[in-house]
């Protein structure tokens, strides 16, 4: 079979991007970060994506953003609730060059499996504002990853950045992975970080609204 990386936080939006990978005819290898981001009950969701999707391999590394990246999610900053979703205000769940970052070790653990082919759950339609989540971006790391790796340059293997939910609403994310026989339950996307969802973040917000687009009140 093919491989591919998988990004996988044990979210909504990376575990639907995975299961398309699967239907896809790709084997999945995935990677999930404890980056010290107090919404860590994804890691243990993301263990439960995993074992749902049958991945090939599933690493967790684990780091410590919090000394280094200044963001609600990685230090003792009040999580924005009900905020105005039409802002153009980038908000401070921004996580400085977090995708940079994932998607360089994603990059790293691509070569040495053999492939080129990573994929990542970003969308630029229901989303917070995030930089790194645009088209743009991810176009000009696939062009920076072909550039930086030993495999790329020799014409072994070209890097391709898979962004299948790049342009699709929340809800549209929804009903391809109930298509693609994905349970929901088994995923997570409060920031908050507590036992159950707080309802009022902005990915709770998001998730509640595309479901109710989709399922009804």
């Amino acid at each position: 079979m093919k491989k591919a990386v998988v990004l996988l936080s044990g979210g909504l939006d990376s575990t639907t991007c995975a299961a398309i990978a699967k239907s896809e005819g790709y084997e999945i290898y995935a990677l999930t970060f404890d980056y010290g981001q107090r919404h860590s009950k994804e890691t243990e969701y993301a263990r439960k994506v995993g074992e749902m999707l049958g991945v090939k391999e599933h690493h967790i590394l684990r780091m410590n953003f919090s000394d280094i990246a200044a963001s609600a999610l990685t230090r003792n900053t009040e999580i924005p609730e009900d905020r105005d979703m039409d802002s153009d205000e980038i908000p401070v769940t921004y996580v400085p060059a977090r995708n940079t970052i994932f998607l360089s070790l994603a990059l790293a653990y691509a070569e040495t499996i053999g492939t080129g082919d990573i994929f990542i759950g970003v969308s630029q339609i229901d989303y917070s504002g995030y930089p790194d989540c645009r088209g743009e971006y991810i176009e000009a790391y696939e062009k920076m990853a072909n550039l930086a790796t030993k495999a790329a340059v020799t014409g072994e293997c070209k890097v391709t950045i898979h962004t299948p939910l790049i342009n699709l609403t929340k809800a549209d994310t929804i009903r391809k992975g109930l298509a693609l026989g994905v349970d929901y339950d088994k995923t997570w996307s409060c920031y908050a970080g507590g036992e159950t969802p707080c309802g009022h973040c902005d990915s709770c917000r998001l998730r509640a609204a595309a479901f109710k687009e989709v399922l009804g009140d």
